[in-house]
C-alpha cells in the first residue's frame, strides 16, 4: 500500500481520515499543519512538520492529499496545491467506498468525495474539489476549480458552477443554473 501524507488537520482533515481508511488505497503517513505542534495526534495520526517542510517530506513521499476545509475562502488550499503541483507530488482522488460516482463522470486531481455523495453521469468535477456527505451531483454538471459542494447539497442536471464556488448545505441548484466564480451559496437557499 502506497503512503500518503495530509495537508491540514482540521476538522475536514478528521473526516477524510476516515474515507481513506475505508478506501484502503493508502497509508497515512502523517500530517502537516503549522498550526499544531509536531508530534500531536489528529486522531491516532501524528503531525510530522509544518508547511514549511513540505519540500523535505515530498522527497520521502510523492502522494499528498489537501485537507484544509473550505468555507469562506480557499486561499490556504490554492497555495498548498501551487506549491505540491511545484513539487512534482502526486494528488490523487480520495473517493469514499460509499460514493457513488458513475464511470461516465470526469473527475480532476485531488478531488475529495465523501460518503454516500453522488456524482451522475457526465458530470466534470474540476481539479481540488470539496463533494461533502450526501451532496448530488447530477448528469451533466460542471463544477469548476477548488469549489466546494457541502454536505446535502443538490445541485441539477446541466448546472454549471465556476471556479472557487461554496455551496452550503442542503442548498439546492435548480437545472441549467450558472454560478459564476467565487459565488457563496448559503445553506438551504434555492438557486434558479
Amino acid at each position: 500500500m502506497e503512503g500518503i501524507i495530509l495537508i491540514g488537520g482540521g476538522g475536514h482533515c478528521k473526516s477524510v481520515i476516515d474515507v481513506i481508511r475505508k478506501e484502503g488505497k493508502f497509508e497515512i503517513l502523517g500530517i502537516v499543519d503549522s498550526n499544531l505542534p509536531v508530534g500531536q495526534l489528529v486522531l491516532d495520526v501524528k503531525v510530522l512538520g509544518k508547511d514549511s517542510d513540505l519540500s523535505e517530506l515530498s522527497k520521502k513521499c510523492k502522494n499528498f492529499h489537501i485537507t484544509v476545509g473550505q468555507i469562506q475562502s480557499n486561499i490556504v488550499r490554492k497555495k498548498i496545491a501551487n506549491e505540491l503541483m511545484a513539487l512534482g507530488a502526486e494528488l490523487p482522488n480520495i473517493i469514499s467506498p460509499s460514493a457513488i460516482v458513475s464511470s461516465y463522470s470526469k473527475l480532476g486531481q485531488g478531488i475529495t468525495v465523501m460518503h454516500q455523495a453522488t456524482i451522475q453521469a457526465d458530470a466534470m468535477i474540476g481539479d481540488f474539489c470539496i463533494i461533502n456527505d450526501h451532496a448530488l451531483i447530477e448528469h451533466e454538471v460542471h463544477i469548476g476549480k477548488f469549489s466546494h459542494i457541502a454536505t446535502g447539497a443538490i445541485v441539477n442536471g446541466n448546472v454549471e458552477i465556476g471556479e472557487n464556488v461554496f455551496i452550503g448545505s442542503g442548498a439546492v441548484i435548480v437545472q441549467g443554473s450558472k454560478i459564476p466564480d467565487g459565488t457563496f451559496i448559503k445553506a438551504n437557499q434555492l438557486v434558479k
